[in-house]
């Protein structure tokens, strides 16, 4: 009897996967060949593909400026500051003002105790009127005797003494004249009075002291005049000579950071000021606006614009560079990007200014493509 062996189907199955796995693996390595080997003699093709997908950009011409920047302060302008005080010695009778109170020229401040001046003018008038009256007498003794003199009654030495003594009595009374003046202009220094309008920023006497006036004006007061500010900036020396008078300024202050304020350039100090060796010069500048803000010895963070230029300016992202060059890829109406060497000059935030090797009307590849070789 005979046998028959029948596969089971499994079997079958099984060496057809394995027969189409190790084909799809040769055709797999086949093509990595033709692939590399296309790489290879078409590598010209594949960067010019690349480069044309490279994006341009065009230079702008635009105004940029040249700015100097220091430190400074805002500081009280010479003679912003007056300091009053008494031209008499007396008791302060009264004190019209305190710490921060506002005045106007002319304005009353304080009042010394006026009854010794108004009793010096009383005398100084008594002394008048006496001076007067010796002189209503030297005069008639004068008349009486110049007719007696003329009729030879009386000798010349009478005649002498009598003229001697008018002009003696017109010197008396020319004296107490003098007198009465200067306790009436002492009168006049009983009041107080402020000779600028400004703010009270210190007061020194209180009401009811006693004031010495002998040797020195005793202060009464510091007055400080409204809108006299100013901002002195420490400039470098390496910058001072780009600084010029009247130039533009702006500053910010640490108190008001997000504020900028305007101003320009009203001096530039001829000495430096040398701190901790470094060598500095002292430039003022004035406020325009908003002055009302600051308060003396506010550190500021000066910006002075020395000048203004036109600037071809490009994105930094286009700039290559090669050791201590600098080259940009230009487009050209035909054939790959051109390599152009070029000078640099100011960076502006993500710019950079092109001082030559490039005009505003050329065309220069950005790095976001694909440089040419």
């Amino acid at each position: 009897m005979a046998t028959m062996t029948i596969r089971a189907p499994s079997e079958q199955a099984g060496k057809v996967p394995k027969r189409r796995g190790v084909w799809l693996l040769l055709l797999l390595v086949v093509g990595v060949i033709v692939a590399v080997g296309w790489w290879g003699v078409h590598p010209k093709g594949a960067a010019e593909t690349g480069s044309s997908q490279s994006q341009w950009v065009v230079p702008e011409l635009r105004n940029i400026t040249s700015d100097v920047n220091a430190t400074g302060t805002v500081k009280l302008k010479t003679g912003a500051e007056v300091r009053v005080g008494a031209q008499l010695s007396g008791i302060v009778r009264r004190l019209n003002v305190k710490v921060g109170s506002h005045v106007i020229q002319g304005d009353v401040i304080a009042e010394i105790d006026s009854r010794p001046v108004t009793a010096r003018i009383d005398q100084a008038r008594a002394q008048l009127a006496q001076a007067k009256v010796s002189q209503s007498k030297a005069q008639t003794d004068f008349e009486r005797t110049q007719k007696l003199i003329e009729a030879g009654l009386v000798p010349a030495q009478q005649f002498d003494d009598a003229k001697a003594s008018l002009e003696a009595s017109e010197a008396s009374v020319a004296a107490a004249q003098s007198g009465l003046a200067a306790a009436q202009v002492d009168l006049a220094y009983v009041d107080i009075r402020a000779p600028i309008s400004g703010t009270i920023a210190s007061i020194s006497t209180q009401q009811g002291e006693t004031v010495a006036a002998s040797f020195a004006t005793p202060t009464f007061v510091t007055i400080i005049q409204e809108a006299a500010l100013e901002v002195i900036a420490m400039v470098d020396e390496a910058d001072i000579g780009n600084v010029r008078r009247g130039e533009k300024v702006a500053f910010t202050t640490e108190t008001f950071p997000d504020h900028e304020f305007q101003g320009s350039v009203t001096r530039i100090a001829p000495v430096a000021t040398i701190i901790s060796g470094v060598v500095n010069y002292e430039v003022a500048n004035s406020i325009q606006r908003d002055i009302a803000l600051l308060k003396p010895d506010m550190t500021a963070n000066v910006n002075i614009q020395t000048s203004q230029h036109q600037a071809v300016l490009i994105p930094t992202e286009c700039l290559h560079k090669d050791g201590s060059l600098s080259f940009v890829y230009v487009q050209r109406a035909a054939g790959a990007p051109e390599k152009r060497v070029v000078s640099v000059g100011a960076r502006i935030a993500n710019e950079t200014e092109i001082v030559r090797g490039l005009g505003p009307n050329d065309r220069i590849q950005s790095q976001t493509g694909v440089p040419a070789p």
